[in-house]
């Protein structure tokens, strides 16, 4: 088998959005791909309701932690294939520069993190945020990579973000 494919997700905070990403990729993605996700100006910890969500959805959860995009950017980071914009404050952003000149897309979405409300609301607004979120990422995991020329791909990959 070839060497699965690298993505990183990113986020403002990596707190919730892209989090819940790499957790979803590194599940659906099988040996196929390889998820991870950072943040610009991480938190420093994952959302706790994030982590109760996913828990309760049967994944492990000890291996992730809020981290920033740097670690991705030094000579020492795995070459990435893809790197997925999950929030709108990193989309706007100056990124880094890539090894690996990988497929750049911008998947925005709500934050889940900022609503407020009761426990319910706020469960609601993180479920809703993993079913776009598995949605997209299923659709990304099925994508027919080979023989795809760069810009086919790209187009592919941003056309996805734009699925409800």
């Amino acid at each position: 088998m070839a060497d699965p494919y690298n993505v990183l997700f990113l986020c403002t905070g990596n707190s919730a959005r892209s989090i819940i990403a790499e957790a979803i990729l590194n599940k659906v993605g099988g040996p196929c791909f390889r998820a991870f996700s950072a943040g610009s100006h991480p938190r420093g910890e994952v959302n706790p309701h994030a982590l109760d969500m996913l828990k309760r959805l049967g994944f492990e959860v000890s291996q992730f932690r809020s981290k920033p995009w740097d670690e991705f950017a030094g000579a020492a980071a795995p070459p990435l294939d893809f790197v997925i914009t999950v929030c709108d404050s990193a989309a706007g952003e100056v990124c880094p520069v890539w090894p690996g000149q990988p497929v750049t897309a911008h998947w925005g979405m709500p934050d889940p993190a900022a609503v407020e409300g009761t426990p319910s609301e706020i469960a609601l607004a993180f479920a809703d945020t993993y079913r776009m979120l598995n949605n997209r990422i299923s659709a990304f995991a099925n994508l027919k990579l080979s023989g795809l020329d760069r810009l086919s791909l790209q187009n592919k990959v941003s056309d996805i973000g734009k699925q409800p």
